[in-house]
């Protein structure tokens, strides 16, 4: 008999979820239930809200390969939905900061602030996806470069840092859209066609690089993508190329800056499997290509004026 998946995990409430996707099995039992990882991500299409079930299946119950195979491609993530995941993974992560400044030790923060990892190797994903399916270098650096300096201001408004650079110190002086837009410079240098000195091409990476150094996520995020670049088309390369950066920039933060956030950012890992299931494709709404770019920014000004509510005018990080 056929049974929905969610119906399968809840036998007691026979619900049909709106994508209608069905699995076969002989036998159910009770048993198997605890034997199920079951984990439900908004799955946003045109005109509604569904949900795809991530499960591991263990033991008894769904017992053929083609069972297996069946929902292995029935889950699939585009563009849209990636972008989604790290907009709400970064949501999280700022809650976080509001509920629990200085990335203390609470449970829930530590918990909060590993999904919120999830958000920086997706952007660096895209980066790369991006740069390589632009038409045009140039106007994708100018819109980066925009995005960069509104949300430079937006971010030093929702965690009270003085927007003009090094006032109050050399961490954190401006937001990760500073490090994409260096990242997207670079790339373009070294893979661009362009009629320029070798030496003078290396020094003025060398520099644009070092300029990310205060802005979240440091100069790292620039020498990922850099990384994950070279890599592309291969995930599990791209992975391991960004690891070793991530662990780098944890030893720097353990020492320099704070040690929770330092060990919650061990979260990044988890990217790994949801990035295996993107498709290759862009997704159904094209609006969303400027949703980020317009949410981003105002969702950091509601989390300044909520600080301001809650705390005053005191800064939230660290």
């Amino acid at each position: 008999m056929y049974y929905n998946l969610f119906s399968f995990v809840c036998p007691y409430f026979f619900l049909e979820d709106s994508i209608n996707q069905t699995i076969y099995t002989d036998r159910v039992g009770y048993d198997i239930l605890n034997k199920i990882y079951l984990s439900c991500i908004y799955h946003i299409y045109t005109g509604g809200i569904n949900f795809i079930y991530l499960a591991e299946f263990q033991g008894e119950g769904i017992e053929t390969e083609s069972d297996k195979q069946y929902m292995k491609s029935k889950i699939q993530f585009n563009a849209n939905h990636l972008k989604l995941i790290a907009i709400i993974a970064m949501t999280i992560d700022h809650v976080a900061d509001l509920i629990f400044p200085g990335f203390t030790t609470d449970p829930m923060s530590i918990v909060m602030h590993l999904i919120g990892r999830l958000t920086a190797p997706i952007m660096w994903f895209f980066i790369c996806e991006g740069y390589y399916y632009t038409r045009s270098v140039k106007k994708y650096m100018l819109r980066m470069f925009v995005f960069a300096v509104i949300s430079h201001f937006a971010y030093c408004f929702a965690f009270g840092i003085n927007p003009i650079p090094f006032s109050d110190g050399i961490f954190n002086q401006t937001s990760v859209i500073y490090p994409l837009f260096i990242a997207v410079a670079v790339l373009w240098l070294r893979n661009g066609n362009l009629n320029m000195n070798k030496w003078l091409k290396e020094i003025i990476i060398f520099v644009l690089i070092w300029t990310a150094f205060p802005a979240d996520w440091s100069s790292i995020a620039v020498l990922a993508i850099i990384d994950m670049y070279q890599k592309r088309g291969d995930l599990k390369g791209q992975i391991k190329a960004m690891l070793p950066w991530v662990f780098l920039y944890g030893v720097i933060a353990f020492f320099f800056v704070n040690q929770v956030y330092a060990m919650v950012l061990a979260g990044v890992i988890m990217v790994y499997p949801i990035l295996n299931l993107y498709n290759g494709e862009k997704g159904k709404v094209p609006w969303m290509k400027w949703f980020f770019y317009i949410y981003y920014p105002l969702h950091l000004i509601i989390v300044g004026i909520i600080r301001i509510l809650m705390y005053g005018n005191v800064p939230l990080l660290f």
